[in-house]
């Protein structure tokens, strides 16, 4: 009997995984999901993110608002947006760590799949990826070696390491020589910066 495959995206942690250790964003979903099933029966894509503050962020709402609608259009693909909020002064993710573990436990209770795919490497979804697997459900985890927790990789019945090679031929763009740089801490562009004007690839808008 052919495998259902359900994949779970956590989408702020691929994208600044993807942007720190390859320095490009512009991903094409449907050939990145393909790769991962192979011959196997998609059952659909769950993608999950929040949604940006267009009061607080308007540039970066609009390009959100442009990423999603292309996302939309991805063949058996849901998109599920949480919120922001300002916690001590920072603005951070409300409810989308909730949607996914509750999402991936619920089509497992409901039988929809036989294996889940879970691209994310944040240990937080431990527990609730274990009631999947105590409901006889395989679990697969993409990961980054650099951004995956060890309790998270542990747990996986198998395995797939995302590095360069793995991306070959699943990006929108042409092939670009990037690097990467660490996350920094947001505040005014400076001068120079303004001045630079390089062209970027079309990129996911980040959380």
């Amino acid at each position: 009997m052919e495998q259902r495959v359900a994949i779970f995206i956590d989408g702020s942690n691929l994208y600044h995984a993807l942007r720190e250790n390859l320095g490009r964003t512009d991903l094409n979903f449907s050939d990145f999901a393909k790769k991962l099933i192979g011959e196997r029966h998609l059952f659909r894509i769950y993608y999950y993110n929040a949604l940006q503050d267009p009061q607080r962020y308007p540039e970066a709402s609009k390009e959100q608002a442009e990423f999603l609608t292309i996302l939309r259009n991805v063949p058996y693909l849901e998109v599920r947006l949480g919120g922001m909020k300002l916690s001590q002064g920072q603005t951070v993710e409300k409810g989308v760590d909730v949607m996914l573990a509750t999402d991936v436990v619920r089509y497992a209770c409901d039988d929809a799949y036989d294996v889940a795919i879970m691209v994310s490497g944040d240990g937080d979804f431990c527990y609730a990826l274990q009631a999947v697997k105590d409901r006889g459900k395989h679990l697969e985890i993409a990961y980054f070696e650099a951004n995956a927790a060890k309790d998270l990789l542990e747990m996986a019945d198998i395995r797939h390491l995302m590095d360069k090679s793995f991306f070959d031929g699943l990006w929108w763009g042409r092939a670009r020589v990037t690097r990467a740089r660490p996350r920094r801490r947001r505040g005014p562009r400076t001068a120079e910066a303004k001045a630079e004007g390089s062209p970027r690839a079309p990129e996911e808008n980040p959380a």
